[in-house]
């Protein structure tokens, strides 16, 4: 990957590559009101990607008047002093939208947006990317097979590396040892070397979001992280000692304890993150948490990517009610890590 030619250039306002998702549901709007939000601008430079008449239409919805020029794919990869600048894909014509329903051209808009922010984050002319909420159900349509966006992501980009989706608030973070497989296969999935890899990724990342001296808690699997084996082994055989050997190599990591109180034990006692053993064991905490706030970020990749960590919302597409907390808060998170890994990257030049 070549070295960040514009993230060099302008290392307080990280240039961020941001695609349009799923056109069916509030990502238009979303997208409209992210090119709008002057806290937005005032951290990060844009650079939207998809069809122009598409985020129009998201604009009118909006009823804001974004100042944004179109550009060429060749503009756009020179640096410039524009805030917010539009890459028109020409890629979907607006009469094949049809609002809150999943559809093949949906998904096939969603991933050529995609892929041509990572393309221009992969040759380092841009410092991160973010996208509004795609569709899942549209994402399989358009590609076979699809299962979430970190294998989109490496293979888009030809990443072979460890990578893991992280949810993500103001007060806490959410990081998990298994995610997209399901619960009967839990407990034969983590063993120490792969929680002791989701503790490195974590450690790591929350570093690059800025925290100095991360402290991690870790959740038990059973219920009351076992008691002392009554109720499973898991915590005493695997959990357990992965937790004794970050603590061996540095790292501020506590537990196992009780899921159902892991997460009031981090934000009480000032855990930067909580590591759970599965999808929803932390999913549910989180959304409950700051569902409207929540961000979705894909750590251990070769540039910050992050996305709110709400879905489509197809029951309120057009409506103009769309909640601009989440989007924000992954675009700063973006610049954050972007001018943190910029800082590192200088440092040890």
């Amino acid at each position: 990957m070549n070295d960040h030619v514009i993230g060099k250039e302008t290392a307080d306002r990280p240039v961020i590559a941001l695609a349009m998702g799923d056109p069916c549901g509030i990502s238009p709007e979303l997208t409209a009101r992210i090119a709008s939000d002057p806290i937005v601008l005032e951290h990060a430079k844009l650079i939207v990607i998809g069809d122009r008449r598409i985020f129009d239409q998201g604009a009118e919805v909006a009823q804001l008047k974004p100042a944004m020029r179109t550009v060429s794919l060749a503009e756009a990869e020179a640096p410039s002093s524009e805030a917010v600048r539009f890459i028109d894909l020409g890629n979907l014509d607006p009469s094949q939208v049809e609002r809150g329903v999943a559809s093949l051209e949906g998904g096939e808009f969603a991933s050529a947006n995609f892929r041509q922010a990572l393309d221009l984050a992969h040759r380092g002319l841009v410092d991160a990317v973010c996208f509004t909420p795609f569709n899942k159900k549209a994402m399989r349509y358009a590609n076979p097979g699809y299962d979430d966006e970190i294998r989109f992501v490496a293979g888009a980009i030809g990443f072979s590396g460890r990578a893991r989706e992280f949810n993500i608030l103001d007060k806490v973070w959410n990081a998990r040892v298994t995610s997209h497989i399901p619960l009967a296969e839990v407990s034969a999935a983590i063993d120490i070397p792969l929680i002791l890899d989701e503790l490195a990724l974590t450690h790591a990342c929350l570093i690059d979001a800025g925290h100095a001296a991360p402290r991690i808690a870790v959740a038990g699997l059973n219920p009351h992280a076992g008691d002392g084996g009554s109720f499973g082994m898991e915590e005493i055989d695997v959990i357990e000692p992965a937790v004794l050997e970050a603590k061996a190599r540095g790292w501020d990591v506590e537990g196992p304890f009780p899921a159902d109180t892991v997460f009031l034990r981090a934000l009480k006692e000032g855990y930067h993150a909580v590591l759970t053993m599965y999808h929803d064991q932390g999913q549910i905490a989180m959304k409950m948490l700051g569902f409207d706030s929540g961000v979705t970020m894909l750590g251990g990749l070769p540039f910050p990517i992050c996305t709110p960590a709400h879905g489509t919302a197809y029951d309120i597409a057009g409506q103009g009610r769309a909640d601009i907390g989440a989007s924000r808060e992954a675009i700063l998170l973006a610049a954050r890590m972007a001018r943190q890994i910029a800082q590192r990257r200088t440092a040890t030049a």
